[in-house]
């Protein structure tokens, strides 16, 4: 396949394959978006590309930027399709939807000319900044939410004179360049999977330009605004197969298609000083309040994506949609969500609950998605913590059940081990791994090479506060991890349904 995807072949394309039907050469850049990755490409770029093809909205185009050394694999990708991609929806009957998104405008590597990026985010042209730089990179304590000004990537760019490369240097030294011209601030919108993801980002951009420049800092607190978001779409890692699937259906070639399930939610805190695209009119909801969606979705998806994803690999599973033929998996998901979840929830405008969780059901079994129990168990530390743990803490406040939630926490720590129940190894991902594998195999009895303290892996203050001193959850927690060692994953997961009845 010699031709490459550009707009050049735009007309070129199957008559199923949806395309910018817009004048791109018309588009300027209203956003600019930092960590364009699979989730932003299939979710929030979609939302705007949509509204681009309405017309009226040509000054809302998006101007990807990549902080990462590793990013330049997407500007290599990106640059000769001019930043033109496919997306490809999998519908669960096994149909395709395809589109070729044309919001994304430009793509900027800072690594290469980090002036360019600041000297972008600095034109007034320039109204939103949002952030996909995942859970764990808002370098926020994951006890009392503090700002780690020691982490050194922080540290060096706190130095005098320093060149930004994080993304809070890079974010506050374009504000402070705005201030110097007397330019209105950007927006700073967070679209990560954190609750209060508002809230966070400010603490953490605002706590870093205050380390650097007090009345800077004191600035930013006053005048930028941090709106909150809630974001939903499952989109896999974009695999082999996915490859040659798109180009096989578009004819050409996509350097880096993206693919996802048809679902797809996103909620945004209506706060927008220097005014937003008019995103209802694609499908989002703008709403006075986030936090009861993004309750609903951390505590009700994102928490039960981490109950099947241990304990499916544990019992020999590799993706999600095979877990979920497992019924003791689905029953545990629903006494989850019945018992500990929901209860911690606050009404949510519009949605029915017992319908949502369903949905997530069908979800999680879309064969067709392929979503890999290994994506979905990479980087728990910046996961269980934010997403599951409050539902453990407000339970337990209330003098309730976490039976189910501790089963979740136990896999996990199981899981960190490294080694399956075939005694294969576990490849671990996470940013805090060498520390979580330690502890982990600290839990295992003295004949398997550990301490045979079973609450080894909850003595970690910084993930689980003083979770290792609260009897109603460590004895679930001990009683599931000790069958999980002596009887099997398997056993575990009868014993906890069977107690639970």
């Amino acid at each position: 396949m010699t031709s490459r995807l550009s707009p050049a072949v735009l007309d070129e394309l199957p008559a199923e394959v949806a395309r910018p039907t817009y004048d791109r050469s018309r588009v300027r850049a209203g956003i600019a978006h930092i960590g364009v990755g699979g989730f932003h490409r299939a979710h929030q770029a979609l939302y705007t590309d949509r509204l681009l093809a309405a017309g009226g909205h040509e000054d809302w185009g998006i101007c990807g930027i990549g902080l990462l050394d590793s990013d330049s694999a997407m500007r290599e990708a990106l640059a000769p399709q001019e930043c033109l991609y496919s997306l490809t929806l999998k519908h669960p009957d096994g149909s395709r939807d395809r589109r070729v998104i044309g919001s994304l405008i430009e793509y900027l590597h800072a690594p290469e000319d980090p002036q360019a990026v600041l000297e972008r985010l600095a034109d007034p042209a320039i109204r939103i900044v949002s952030l996909t730089v995942t859970e764990g990179g808002y370098n926020v304590s994951r006890t009392d939410g503090s700002f780690d000004l020691t982490e050194p990537n922080v540290a060096a760019d706190l130095e005098p004179g320093a060149t930004p490369r994080t993304v809070f240097g890079v974010v506050t030294a374009a504000l402070a360049l705005r201030r110097e011209r007397d330019l209105p601030p950007f927006t700073v919108m967070s679209c990560d999977n954190l609750q209060g993801n508002g809230e966070v980002a400010q603490r953490a951009f605002c706590s870093f330009a205050t380390a650097l420049d007090p009345e800077l800092g004191a600035w930013m607190e006053r005048e930028v605004a941090f709106p909150a978001t809630m974001v939903d779409r499952i989109t896999p890692v974009t695999s082999a197969a996915d490859r040659e699937d798109a180009d096989a259906a578009l004819g050409v070639h996509d350097a880096w298609p993206v693919v996802a399930e048809p679902f797809e939610q996103w909620v945004i805190e209506d706060h927008f000083p220097q005014g937003r695209p008019a995103w209802e009119d694609a499908g989002a909801q703008l709403v006075d309040d986030v936090e009861p969606y993004e309750l609903m979705k951390l505590r009700l998806l994102n928490s039960t994506h981490q109950a099947l994803t241990y304990i499916g690999y544990l019992l020999g599973h590799r993706y999600a949609h095979e877990a979920m033929r497992e019924p003791r998996i689905v029953e545990l998901l629903r006494r989850y969500w019945l018992r500990e979840a929901r209860p911690t929830l606050r009404p949510v405008p519009g949605v029915d609950l017992d319908a949502y969780t369903r949905t997530l059901e069908e979800r999680y079994g879309n064969e067709h998605v392929a979503d890999t129990l290994a994506r979905l168990c990479a980087d728990s530390s910046n996961r269980i913590p934010p997403w599951l743990l409050p539902v453990v803490r407000e339970r337990l406040a209330a003098g309730g059940d976490v039976r189910h939630a501790a089963a979740v926490v136990a896999s996990w720590a199981r899981y960190a081990e490294g080694v399956d129940e075939q005694g294969e190894p576990i490849d671990v991902v996470d940013a805090r791994g060498d520390a979580i594998i330690e502890a982990a195999r600290r839990q295992l009895p003295t004949d398997q090479g550990g301490t045979g303290d079973e609450l080894a892996f909850l003595r970690d203050t910084t993930l689980f506060g003083d979770l290792a001193e609260q009897p109603a959850f460590t004895e679930p927690y001990r009683r599931f991890l000790r069958l999980m060692h002596e009887q099997g994953t398997s056993a575990a997961l009868d014993d906890v349904l069977a107690s639970g009845e």
